[in-house]
Order: structure tokens, then C-alpha cells, then sequence
């Protein structure tokens, strides 16, 4: 998923497209020495890629754990906050950003000669590794994209176990009771687990719709994906998320809270996501076997 400098966007609000690049001219074969990023999920890109020296700034959401997989690798490095009046003096030979993020930067950026690059959204984990070879290539460091892509798979390999032979059902609920459904990566994460998105079968699709607290309510689910935690800070999109009938369901329904920044973006660390899904099914699994056999 990507967030715009400047704002946390929901895994949801964002609409997936081909993970490939977007450019108005060809790569430079040198590696760029000024590299500027001006969306969150780039930053992680651009941290865990390129040479430290060789960037010049990253946005200021990368220093936010919450939100953020590399804000330790983030807190030495200059901040941006997406606008082009901070970007331009820094002189950058390369900046990349989110297909729909900070827009009026890339604008400004490409009228006053800046080379701008643009990556997409990916939607499967196969677009997951286009996009970090790519990236990695970009920077002049293809050596560095392979070793995350080997990293990527092999976490996923020690995630993954093989489906069980009934695949409990889950839905993924956003604030504002919005969720995910088929051809997402999020679509993707839940069917890697071991898990069956309610969402798809459901015939909701990538870009995710509302959900009433009905069909929740009588959809028979397993494993309740949170994405957001129900006891932060009061605010009128997760009230949703403190309802009784969310309560009463974890009586029989596994709640799992699956933090933002596992799946906003698409590191090693969205295999920490599939870990625990597949945990929650595990124990989803496990409370429905309690639940018929004391009912014997």
C-alpha cells in the first residue's frame, strides 16, 4: 500500500495498479548520488536499499514506528514532507514517488527538470518482488534487491504451513468499517495464511467497500482481522471497532490486530503478518474444536 507524505492512509483508501515503475525518461546507468523520496512505503524501499550516503532525504513519516518498518534506519536521515519547496534545494539526481502521492511535488519537480519516478501499488507478492528488483535497479543496486527478495521469500516460506483441509473464514475490518476483498494484496496475505478472505467470496474487490456490522455478525467468522487498535485514542472512524457486537463475537471468534505497518507497504516484515494470521487460524481452528467437544 502506499501513504502520502503527509498523511496515514488506510490499507484500503489506496487503489492497486501494476507494481511496475512509471518514468518520463530512461534509468540513468550511474548510480544516483541525491536520492529523494517523498512517500512512506518508498522510504522503506530507499532505507533498506541504497547506499545511506546517497540519500539525501526521505519523508518525515519514516521516523514513526508505528507507521513505519525502518524508523530506526530513518532517524539519521534528513526529512521531507512532501512539497517541493524542500525538495528543490536539495539538488536531488533522483526522486521517487507514490503513483498518488504528493502530487503538486511531482508536478513542480517535472516542470523544473528534476528527474521523478513513480512505483505502483502491488497487488501480489510476485508485483512485490517486480517492484523491489526494479527499485533496487534504479538505485544502482541490484545486488541489494535480490538479497531482499531472498529474504522476503524465505520468511514467507517459515510462515507459511501447508492450508488446512477447511480454511477458516476471515474478514479484514478498517476503520469506518471498511474492508478488502479479492485481487488485493491484502486478498493475497489472508489466503497465504491459511485463511479464507469473507470479502472475496463476497465478490467485494480490490479497492474494498464498506461492511455492516450485520454481515459480520452473520457470516460465520473465525478470525476477526482488526487493522487498528481498539484501544487507542477515542475518533469517530474506529468507534466501529469498540461495538458490543464486536465484543460478544470474540466469544466464539478469534480477534487478531494486525498492526498498519505490516501491510502498508510490502517488506520482509509482511511476512510477520501472514505469521500472525496463520497463528489465528491455528487458534481459530483450536476454540472450535474446544466448542464441540464440550458441547458432546
Amino acid at each position: 500500500m502506499v501513504v502520502a507524505a503527509g498523511m496515514a492512509g488506510l490499507v484500503v483508501s489506496a487503489v492497486p495498479i501494476h507494481a511496475a515503475l512509471a518514468a518520463d525518461e530512461p534509468k540513468a546507468e550511474a548510480k544516483p548520488q541525491r536520492v529523494v523520496s517523498i512517500n512512506l512505503c518508498v522510504d522503506e524501499l530507499v532505507l533498506r536499499l541504497a547506499d545511506r550516503r546517497n540519500i539525501a532525504s526521505v519523508t518525515w513519516l519514516s521516523r514513526d514506528p508505528k507507521n513505519s518498518n525502518v524508523s530506526a534506519l530513518a532517524r539519521e536521515i534528513p526529512i521531507n514532507h512532501g512539497v517541493a519547496e524542500e525538495i528543490v534545494p536539495l539538488k536531488p539526481d533522483l526522486v521517487i514517488a507514490g503513483m498518488y502521492t504528493a502530487r503538486a511535488a511531482v508536478a513542480v519537480l517535472r516542470r523544473t527538470g528534476f528527474r521523478t519516478v513513480e512505483t505502483g501499488v502491488p497487488r501480489t507478492f510476485d508485483e512485490v518482488r517486480q517492484q523491489y528488483r526494479e527499485v533496487a535497479a534504479l538505485l544502482g543496486e541490484p545486488a541489494k534487491g535480490e538479497a531482499l527478495v531472498a529474504e522476503i521469500d524465505g520468511r514467507l516460506a517459515k510462515a507459511t504451513s501447508a492450508p488446512p483441509a477447511r480454511r477458516p473464514r476471515a474478514i479484514l475490518l478498517n476503520p469506518n468499517g471498511y474492508t478488502v476483498g479479492g485481487g488485493s494484496l491484502i486478498d493475497e496475505i489472508i489466503t497465504r495464511a491459511g485463511l479464507e478472505n469473507v470479502a472475496a467470496t463476497l465478490g467485494l474487490g480490490e479497492f474494498g467497500a464498506m461492511v455492516p456490522l450485520e454481515v459480520v455478525a452473520t457470516s460465520a467468522i473465525d478470525v476477526l482481522i482488526v487493522s487498528a487498535n481498539r484501544d487507542g485514542p477515542p475518533a469517530m472512524a474506529t468507534e466501529m471497532l469498540r461495538h458490543p457486537v464486536l465484543s460478544r463475537l470474540s466469544d466464539h471468534t478469534q480477534v487478531v490486530v494486525i498492526p498498519n505497518r505490516l501491510w502498508n507497504c510490502t517488506g520482509p516484515d509482511v511476512a510477520e503478518a501472514v505469521e500472525l494470521l496463520a497463528q489465528a487460524g491455528r487458534d481459530a481452528r483450536r476454540k472450535d474444536v474446544l466448542g464441540k467437544v464440550s458441547h458432546q
